[in-house]
């Protein structure tokens, strides 16, 4: 995959090295020389720019980019400019980066898709979810076992738990299942929140949009992803 990664601090110049040494194209962007210089030489590219610059982040290969990651860190107001910036240039999902509860009201009112706490989730754990195409959120148990929040796919729409029988088919563990619920935010836009369900009963039967809690061993996981939507 291609990521952009916009604002290469401590935070988003790990994340950075670290999708590249999973294997992925990274391009990594600051308005900092000096930051620059010191990663250059451990991702794909790394360039020196204003991402509040319109002009400039229209050079960018954004039709080829799976992820643009606004990681910066201190300056709120470019943090929002140049995720409206990537909005605007239609770029395909956007992750942010919150710095207060406000500066998150605001990106969830630009439309970023994500939003991301590195107080909460290291970019270590950030980059292996990233890594699992279709999974939400993740915690790594072990080197083996993972829980993962992935969207139900849609071959088991209004089947039971126990008529999809995910346990016996790939060895995994449903935790719970989780809904997404609109409320609205500061500014009286509606969000998403999530809403836990508790235990589920074998004769639950799944809806459009549920969001399954699984636990298992990270090869299932990932056999289990193969099955897309």
């Amino acid at each position: 995959m291609k990521y952009i990664i916009v604002g290469i601090g401590n935070f988003g110049g790990y994340l950075a090295k670290r999708l590249t040494n999973l294997g992925h194209e990274v391009i990594g962007i600051d308005s900092s020389e000096s930051k620059i210089e010191v990663i250059k030489d451990s991702i794909t590219h790394s360039i020196v720019m204003d991402a509040t610059d319109q002009a400039a982040v229209k050079n960018l290969p954004l039709k080829d980019t799976d992820v643009v990651i606004i990681a910066i860190g201190e300056d709120i107001g470019a943090s929002i400019m140049s995720t409206a910036i990537f909005k605007q240039l239609k770029a395909k999902r956007i992750i942010g980066r919150a710095i207060n509860d406000l500066h998150e009201t605001v990106i969830q009112a630009i439309g970023v898709d994500e939003i991301i706490h590195p107080e909460e989730e290291t970019a270590d754990r950030l980059a292996k979810r990233l890594e699992m195409k279709g999974v939400l959120d993740s915690l790594e148990i072990s080197d083996e076992y993972n829980i993962v929040e992935v969207k139900v796919p849609k071959r088991y729409l209004k089947m039971t738990v126990a008529e999809a029988d995910i346990r016996k088919e790939y060895n995994l563990n449903i935790l719970t299942v989780i809904k997404l619920e609109q409320k609205k935010n500061l500014l009286g836009i509606n969000t998403p929140h999530k809403n836990v369900i508790g235990v589920v009963t074998p004769e639950y039967k799944f809806e459009a949009e549920d969001i399954l809690l699984l636990f298992g061993k990270i090869k299932n996981i990932q056999e289990f992803l193969q099955l897309g939507d």
